[in-house]
Order: C-alpha cells, then sequence, then structure tokens
C-alpha cells in the first residue's frame, strides 16, 4: 500500500519515536525529515528519497533500502544490520557508528561517506560497490562477493 502526501506527513507527525516497522514507503519522498530514533525495522523502503534525512540511532534492522537516495543522510548510530542497501545512494552520509554487519552493500555509492566507526562485519559488497578514497572494505570485515 502507498500512502499519500497527507497520509506520509501525518505518520512523520506522529508520537515520537516513530513506529513505522514493516510498513511499504517505497518511493516514499522523505528529504529532510527528521526520523531519529524510529523503528523502520523491516519497512521497505526501496527507491524512498531519504536524502539529508535526520535517521540518527534509527532501527532499519532487514529493511529494504534498495535504489534509495540516502544522500547527506545523518545515520549517526543507526542500526541497519541485515538490511538491503543494494544500489543506494549513500554519497556524503554519516554513518559514523552504525551497524551495517550483514547489510549488503552491492553497487552503492558511498564516496565521500563517513565511515568513522562504522561496522562492516561480512557486509556484502561487489566490484561495483563505490568506498571513499583509500577506504579498505575488506581490513573493516566487509566480504568480496562477485
Amino acid at each position: 500500500m502507498q500512502f499519500t502526501k497527507e497520509e506520509l506527513r501525518e505518520l512523520l507527525n506522529g508520537e515520537k519515536p516513530l513506529q513505522l516497522a514493516g510498513l511499504d514507503l517505497s518511493k516514499a519522498v522523505l528529504s529532510r525529515a527528521e526520523l531519529s530514533k524510529a523503528d523502520l525495522s523491516e519497512a521497505n523502503l526501496s527507491g524512498a528519497f531519504l536524502d539529508d534525512a535526520r535517521l540518527r540511532y534509527t532501527n532499519l534492522i532487514k529493511a529494504n533500502l534498495d535504489g534509495a537516495n540516502l544522500s547527506g543522510a545523518n545515520l549517526h548510530g543507526a542500526n541497519l544490520e541485515n538490511a538491503d542497501l543494494s544500489d543506494t545512494d549513500l554519497n556524503e552520509a554519516d554513518l559514523s557508528g552504525a551497524n551495517l554487519a550483514n547489510a549488503n552493500l552491492s553497487y552503492a555509492k558511498l564516496t565521500e561517506a563517513n565511515l568513522s566507526g562504522t561496522i562492516l562485519k561480512e557486509t556484502k559488497y561487489n566490484p561495483f560497490t563505490q568506498w571513499p578514497q583509500g577506504f579498505d572494505p575488506i581490513a573493516a570485515g566487509a566480504i568480496l562477493v562477485k
């Protein structure tokens, strides 16, 4: 089920922290949204526009973010364990202290992302994943899949 702009606005203005687990928010326009500490576990955010969104300490465990735009988003301390971040734009995103263990970063764009203290244990990526210059994903615990 897709949400209308009015329904999305009402959802985002709900009681904090937002409880949005398992919702279908695919292709939703959430640019610059305040979603810090929200529960978006298992949510479908494929193709969503989350550029410059605030997602600090957000629960995104097993979320589908395939093809989402998270450029410039603040994901400090977010939990993205087992999330699908394939083909996601994370350019200039703040992923400091975020947990991306077992996540899928195939085809993701992480150029100029802040990966300071990011947990990448067994995170999958492919040769087309774009990392920040000088960053060694294997040393950080990520696994190259071909």
